[in-house]
């Protein structure tokens, strides 16, 4: 599938790796179709103390996954983050994933990757699935705290600073491991019963509405155009509300 004509180039390599990761699994194990985000929203430029902002969106859609959503964005000339979330269609028992990494040119002060789940605990599938990935964390030097609104993410959630270039190949086999086998699930997945799907819809707006607790991206994105706009982008492109 072809991508947007206007793209971010990643500085830090480690962005870059898993921006790539992503795109080329999704190609190998789901059948792709765009999403279409509102025009002024897929690529943004703005100013942040004085820094260039850029941000760029990659959205498609699958048969299981309503929204597949890549986005990558670089402040200034020392910052790069890249933030994913693939949400599945509410007719399908399946967590969330999404992964992050905010990298500078020093080091990568935050990389996580998880599989939230949606009605309450993460299917005994994915925990013992996930379990040899995650043993592997122990190896990183730095491991992080969740933030207070947090409680949306599993046990085997993966969050670490990442300082050498060893553990920013951890990161990445964990990185692929996890989403190899959410991709590897998600083939399989039936579509569930009404009641069913009634749970689940109410398990991704929470994980929607705690991701919009999110008071540090709000504030960058206030401060880089304007408070109104931050709102409509987190509810619109970042985290919306399945319908």
């Amino acid at each position: 599938m072809r991508m947007e004509a206007k793209t971010v180039k990643p500085r830090h390599p480690l962005v870059t790796r898993l921006a790539e990761l992503l795109v080329s699994t999704w190609g190998e194990y789901l059948q792709l179709e765009p999403y279409h985000l509102p025009a002024d929203l897929g690529f943004v430029e703005g100013q942040l103390e004085g820094d260039k902002l850029t941000i760029v969106n990659r959205c498609y859609q699958s048969r299981v996954f309503r929204k597949l959503h890549l986005e990558l964005a670089t402040i200034g000339p020392n910052l790069d983050i890249l933030h994913c979330v693939m949400y599945p269609r509410p007719q399908f028992d399946l967590p969330i994933y999404g992964t992050d990494i905010v990298a500078s040119t020093q080091m990568v002060s935050a990389a996580i990757v998880d599989l939230s789940p949606v009605r309450g605990r993460l299917p005994e599938t994915y925990l013992t699935g996930l379990e040899p990935s995650f043993a592997r964390c122990t190896n990183f030097g730095q491991l992080r705290n969740l933030p207070p609104w947090g409680t949306i993410f599993s046990p085997r959630c993966v969050f670490a600073r990442v300082v050498t270039p060893t553990e920013a190949d951890l990161f990445m086999e964990i990185s692929r491991a996890y989403l190899r086998f959410h991709c590897e699930q998600a083939a399989r997945a039936e579509a569930v019963d009404t009641a069913t799907e009634a749970e689940i819809l109410a398990g991704h707006r929470h994980y929607c509405e705690q991701q919009q607790q999110n008071d540090k991206t709000r504030r960058i994105l206030a401060q880089a155009f304007d408070e109104a706009w931050a709102e409509r982008y987190i509810r619109t492109v970042l985290f919306d509300l399945p319908q």
